[in-house]
């Protein structure tokens, strides 16, 4: 079986290395303890997955926190600072990271159109940056089992007001598969699988790996 050419990674329709940008934002230790719409262990180990992948496939990042500089609130938590610390972050005091300059000149200095957006909480830090970024033209990609909110309730409810403006929902393992796309892309196939190890889902992309 021969795959077809690759399509342009900038124009292409799906989610690519090359089209898309990572957003992350408030995932401090406050934040995550006050999660109750999922279990917080596979809400951490999806977050620090989803930003792995970021990493691998080398997405421009924007990395935002909220009253650090204050001291009203604390750095991100440690699993994710291993991974995203050699990163700058966009530190506000704004509940919509929109609303903050910083953050959204990172944003647009990315030149990317399509974001790949998480925060916590589902109900405030990710639905107004998420609704403004699609009323400026923005495409907006929410990887749904790696934010969480105060309640299952709360959590579901923004997930479908962000949806009823335009934003798509997606999971980790389907960011992981899209962006990777193909196994003859060789360069990145360590990395796809060892995401898939370190979030729990092993077997199935293991033995398929091993069939080609």
């Amino acid at each position: 079986m021969t795959s077809e050419a690759i399509r342009d990674p900038k124009s292409d329709h799906l989610l690519t290395p090359k089209n898309a940008a990572f957003v992350i934002i408030d995932y401090q230790p406050v934040q995550v303890n006050s999660i109750a719409s999922m279990d917080r262990q596979l809400l951490i180990n999806n977050i620090v997955g989803t930003a792995k992948a970021a990493v691998a496939y080398g997405l421009p990042i924007v990395h935002s926190t909220v009253n650090v500089k204050s001291g009203l609130n604390k750095p991100p938590i440690p699993q994710l600072q291993k991974v995203l610390g050699h990163l700058p972050t966009c530190d506000r005091t704004s509940i919509n990271s929109w609303e903050d300059v910083e953050f959204k000149q990172a944003v647009e200095a990315t030149g990317r159109k399509k974001l790949i957006m998480t925060a916590l909480w589902t109900e405030a830090c990710l639905t107004f940056p998420a609704l403004d970024a699609l009323q400026e033209g923005y495409e907006v990609y929410v990887v749904a089992d790696a934010v969480g909110g105060t309640s299952v309730a709360a959590h579901e409810a923004a997930l479908r007001r962000v949806e009823q403006a335009g934003a798509k929902m997606i999971s980790t393992v389907q960011l992981f598969c899209e962006l990777q796309r193909d196994w003859a892309r060789s360069e990145t196939v360590p990395a796809f699988i060892n995401l898939f190890i370190e979030t729990g889902g092993t077997a199935g992309i293991q033995f398929s790996y091993d069939r080609t």
